[in-house]
């Protein structure tokens, strides 16, 4: 099978990307501890960008020192971290036709900082920190628009293509989106169009700061999977008002860090056995598709098999493929698959990658056992020479 359609250039907006793939933003916990780039994450980033996806989509930047996941996470709250994201850009550049966006977030209400207690549009405790967030005042609510704003245009002076904003899995801006966590009755409350009021008055002023060619995309939260959270037909008429707004790209999700505690069950498990529990998302994006005119479609969740990503971009079913657990192990995939090796990615979905980042940088560790098979069987074997 010849993988056309997955190695076809597309545009976002007008930014074109040179193949389908693109790499989901994932925390990789390699910043310098308070937040600057450091060698460790520009390393990381190249050898993502040497393995042939053809978008990057950065980790977790914080717009806030509050709203950070954890150390050694990077931030863009300040104008001394730009210089370090330009040196990150520039050599993601070094590589041909690699564009790379800057996801920028905060933790909201499933925030843990030691120092600065969790947010929400409304009080509300979370079931996995034990913590009840504190609820926003509205000029709160605009300082925080303003912080993400100007976050996004320090991304856009320091040569990113372009930025996604983070509103999924239960972070600060999908719980404006989520009934869970938003129970206001003001204007950023109380209807799908005042719930999602954040997101377009972010994307409105940041698009007066910036170019206005330079496009800004959004991971969205399309369905909680808890009792009383945000519904898939919900979250259809967000991202109607999201595509209607100018954003330039979608990439669908769901599930917070709640959701495998309640309804478990209903939630689309990431730890895949087989081919029948891979493109968890697809039929969201089936949804989503035929809504879609000028903004494109990026489907993640559990894609292993070329040929069957190669499928649904065929039908139509969307404009990407986004991948990051497969990466880890193989930031190599995509030139891979490009070489004709249509082996399926080689990651197992065991989900220890997300474990690892909770002590280290995350990674792997799959591939980091056998990188030390490798090393002693090569150390053993010139030990007997």
């Amino acid at each position: 099978m010849v993988l056309e359609k997955l190695f076809s250039a597309e545009n976002i907006g007008t930014v074109q990307i040179k193949n389908r793939i693109v790499r989901s933003a994932t925390f990789s916990r390699r910043a310098e501890k308070y937040g600057k780039v450091g060698e460790q994450m520009v390393d990381f980033y190249q050898e993502l960008a040497a393995g042939g996806t053809g978008l990057i989509i950065t980790g977790f930047i914080a717009v806030d020192v509050g709203g950070t996941i954890g150390p050694f996470q990077a931030r863009l709250d300040d104008d001394s971290y730009i210089s370090g994201q330009q040196k990150l850009v520039e050599k993601v550049h070094d590589f041909s036709e690699v564009k790379i966006a800057a996801q920028i977030a905060h933790t909201g209400k499933q925030g843990s900082h030691p120092k600065f207690p969790p947010i929400s549009p409304s009080k509300v405790k979370d079931k996995t920190t034990g913590l009840i967030a504190r609820e926003l005042t509205k000029e709160e609510i605009e300082q925080f628009i303003q912080k993400f704003v100007n976050a996004g245009y320090r991304a856009y002076v320091s040569g990113y293509d372009m930025v996604q904003l983070h509103a999924a899995h239960g972070y600060f801006l999908s719980n404006f989106i989520s009934p869970y966590t938003n129970r206001r009755s003001d204007e950023f409350g109380g209807s799908i169009e005042k719930m999602t009021r954040i997101l377009v008055l972010i994307h409105e002023q940041l698009k007066e700061m910036t170019d206005k060619n330079f496009p800004i995309i959004i991971k969205l939260q399309t369905q909680d999977f808890v009792e009383g959270g945000l519904r898939l037909e919900d979250g259809i008429k967000i991202a109607n008002i999201i595509m209607k707004s100018g954003f330039k790209a979608i990439e669908p999700s769901g599930g917070v860090a709640e959701t495998q505690i309640g309804t478990k069950d209903a939630y689309p498990s990431k730890i895949i056995k087989t081919p029948d529990e891979e493109n968890y998302f697809l039929p969201t994006a089936k949804l989503l598709k035929p809504l879609m005119k000028d903004c494109k479609l990026i489907l993640v969740g559990g894609i292993k098999n070329p040929q069957s990503a190669e499928r649904i971009l065929n039908n139509g079913h969307t404009d990407f493929i986004s991948m990051s657990r497969p990466l880890l192990y193989e930031p190599d995939l995509p030139q891979r698959w490009q070489s004709g090796d249509l082996t399926p990615a080689k990651c197992i979905s065991c989900n220890q990658c997300y474990l690892s980042m909770l002590t280290a940088p995350t990674h792997c560790i799959v591939r980091k056992k056998l990188e030390r098979k490798k090393e002693r069987s090569l150390k053993n074997k010139f030990s007997n020479i």
